[in-house]
């Protein structure tokens, strides 16, 4: 890999670090723009695959896919680049941010702060799940969407299965599924 290679990856991840407030789940939208929009490492559907089966994986998914895709464009040093990246604003904000928290937590603009970026996160969220439903309802159709996401939601929230195993479950029945659908597919 080139080292203009290695410093895309850095700078594509970094701006991932810096600007992806509230957590892995908040990074994915920023980590999709960089990677599928940007720069073109990775198509929609990859992306959607990377990101399932990271989370069927134990670990913080801030690391697992800038990890894996830094892997998959530049080998080992576009992983190392990737996940320095992203971890490195994280690990300087938090110790600038908690050394500030502790001596001023008293201060209103402060606790303003933690409660004015929810909002955000929540509509980067709403984005990216509608991206995903948009890109299901094309390759299952509406129904079966619909459907998935209720099933899906259901044991996850109601009946407290992890999403892992829920992931799992669809990547199993995907994989059992009968040969004769995939002939018919191959034929139209």
């Amino acid at each position: 890999m080139t080292s203009s290679a290695s410093w895309q990856l850095f700078w594509a991840f970094l701006r991932v670090g810096l600007l992806g407030f509230g957590g892995g789940p908040a990074m994915i939208p920023l980590v999709r723009a960089e990677v599928v929009t940007r720069h073109h490492w990775l198509t929609d559907e990859e992306f959607a695959d990377v990101l399932a089966i990271g989370n069927t994986l134990p670990g913080p998914i801030a690391t697992k896919m800038p990890g894996y895709i830094g892997y998959r464009v530049g080998g080992i040093s576009g992983c190392i680049a990737a996940v320095i990246a992203i971890i490195l604003p994280m690990i300087v904000a938090m110790i600038a941010m908690l050394s500030i928290f502790s001596r001023y937590r008293d201060v209103a603009w402060i606790r303003g702060m933690g409660q004015a970026v929810v909002p955000v996160v929540m509509i980067m969220m709403a984005q990216l799940t509608w991206d995903f439903f948009d890109k299901s309802k094309a390759a299952l159709g509406w129904l079966a969407s619909i459907v998935m996401a209720i099933v899906s939601g259901g044991l996850i929230y109601w009946l407290g299965v992890h999403p892992g195993w829920v992931i799992g479950a669809i990547l199993l029945a995907a994989l059992l599924r009968p040969k004769g659908n995939k002939k018919a597919e191959g034929s139209a």
